[in-house]
């Protein structure tokens, strides 16, 4: 059965979000910048005046079951040209209609009572401009139900002349019927007598009606009023500071995580152990803390010292027991190579005379180093016969790959997390198995504290960390092929049936 290997995801949500974590400096700072901006927005732009009014809105179709339709339209009918030209006639401003709505608005707080805001140059501005809106909006306001009422009372009236003619002509037949004299109707009067009471009743009744409406609703004209007159309110600093700083935050903080996203994906740099691992084709055997700046130094410097020296101890046993030459090869943290160098050699320089290649760019072993056992020498200087030899370089951009191996035919490269990119990593791999370099382990630098991923490749035995220190410990046994009987018997000293395989070291010839 063929089994195949899914492919990866086009984007690595973990790998993100590690990506994301790592950059918290640069969207934190965007947020404080945010926030920065928005105090100082509060301060070099202050908010403009702003006056405030009231108007009790009376109407004609007022009911209690109204759920504010009447008042929503008072609001729509405030935000139109005709109350802002009112307006502006009214304080004889040549300010356009459409530039002067926007710097007001209507808000219903009951189904009568309707606030007005509006903004303004300065207190007066603002106040005068909160006045003539409320008088134009009253006015239009009773105009348009004086004008309903008029338009009522204007066909009531047309009903009463369209009733007084049809009474006319009633009695033009009874007055015609009654001049028969003797040969009169009696039926035909008394339907005629009976048609014209009813049309006066209409004619009366329209009359009235139309007398009523003419009147209009008074109750309208004098209920509707401004009831709280315009006035400047009182801006807060602190609350309008904090408004446009939290404002600011926010979207400092959103700006600054879309930028970490989209440049942990178009950067491709690896973060976590299992890519690192992946793409060097070697195993993470350990990880370090970055060397600290500033004041942060003076946090736990004890621990991280304590956790180099551990490696460099784990690192040393490794090069005693093997023998051979080794080399560390920096890859984005030149201070703890350096250091981490320094300890290894130091380690050795108990056992065996030590020598220190140092060819590491930017970094002078010499003045770092004090009271130690094992010397240092340049690149360029030959060690002497007999002495263990420990290389320190770099495989930057830029690295003279072919002047690698006379540091050290092994290697340990000390990666930072984040600082090579895919591609970059993969060059390393390249260049160094084509110098005929093992990399026998990777340390890595600033790495993820909640990354679980394992860094441990399962291929490659011969070059593990692992295997060299079974191979160390086994030399001198003799390693037997104990092959399994066909019917699953022949153990060997009571062990379970099952074949032996001695590591796999590199072959010789």
């Amino acid at each position: 059965m063929t089994t195949t290997n899914p492919s990866p995801p086009l984007v690595d949500l973990q790998r993100l979000v590690v990506a994301i974590r790592r950059r918290r400096r640069m969207w934190l700072a965007a947020g404080l910048l945010g926030l920065l901006a928005g105090l100082a927005l509060a301060v070099v732009i202050p908010a403009p005046p702003t006056a405030v009014t009231k108007l009790l809105v009376i109407h004609q179709d007022d009911s209690p079951t109204d759920s504010g339709t009447l008042m929503r339209t008072d609001v729509a009918v405030l935000g139109t040209t005709k109350i802002a030209d009112a307006a502006l006639k009214s304080l004889h401003s040549t300010e356009s209609a459409e530039d002067f709505m926007k710097e007001y608005q209507g808000l219903g707080l009951t189904n009568n009572v309707l606030q007005i805001t509006v903004e303004g140059k300065t207190a007066a501005d603002a106040t005068a401009k909160a006045k003539a809106l409320g008088d134009a909006f009253i006015a239009d306001h009773v105009q348009r139900n004086q004008a309903a009422a008029d338009a009522e009372a204007q066909a009531l009236i047309n009903q009463r002349d369209q009733a007084q003619g049809d009474l006319n002509q009633v009695d033009q037949q009874i007055a015609t019927e009654s001049a028969r004299g003797s040969r009169a109707n009696a039926t035909t009067l008394e339907t005629l007598y009976g048609r014209r009471a009813e049309l006066a009743s209409k004619v009366s009744d329209f009359e009235g009606q139309a007398q009523q409406a003419g009147i209009g609703s008074p109750q309208i004209a004098a209920g509707t009023q401004i009831v709280d007159a315009p006035r400047v309110t009182p801006h807060s600093f602190l609350k309008t500071g904090a408004t446009n700083g939290g404002i600011g935050l926010v979207l400092g903080l959103a700006l600054g995580l879309a930028l970490a996203a989209v440049t942990a994906v178009v950067r491709d740099r690896p973060v976590l152990r299992r890519e690192v691992a992946a793409n060097l084709g070697a195993s993470v055997i350990a990880q370090l803390a970055p060397r600290r700046r500033g004041l942060a130094r003076l946090w736990r410097p004890k621990k991280a010292a304590a956790e180099r020296r551990r490696v460099a101890a784990t690192l040393a046993r490794m090069v005693r027991a093997e023998g051979g030459t080794v080399s560390l090869l920096d890859l984005g943290a030149p201070k703890v190579t350096a250091a981490l160098a320094l300890d290894l050699a130091g380690d050795l320089a108990d056992s065996v005379p030590t020598v220190l290649i140092d060819d590491l760019p930017r970094q002078d072993l010499t003045t770092a180093a004090r009271d130690v056992k094992f010397r240092i020498v340049d690149a360029s200087e030959m060690p002497a016969p007999g002495q263990l030899r420990l290389g320190v370089g770099a495989v930057e951009p830029g690295t003279a790959w072919t002047d690698l191996a006379h540091l050290g035919t092994e290697t340990v490269l000390v990666v930072r997390s984040g600082h090579a990119s895919t591609a970059w990593l993969h060059t390393v791999a390249r260049q160094l198995a084509d110098c005929q370099i093992t990399v026998i382990g990777v340390v890595l630098v600033d790495p993820d504290p909640k990354d679980r991923t394992d860094g441990t490749l399962w291929d490659g035995l011969h070059v593990a960390l692992r295997a060299r220190t079974s191979r160390a410990a086994k030399s001198d046994e003799t390693r037997k092929f104990v092959p399994v009987n066909g019917n699953g018997h022949g153990s060997v000293n009571g062990e379970l049936p099952t074949r032996r395989f001695a590591p796999v070291g590199p072959q010789e010839d």
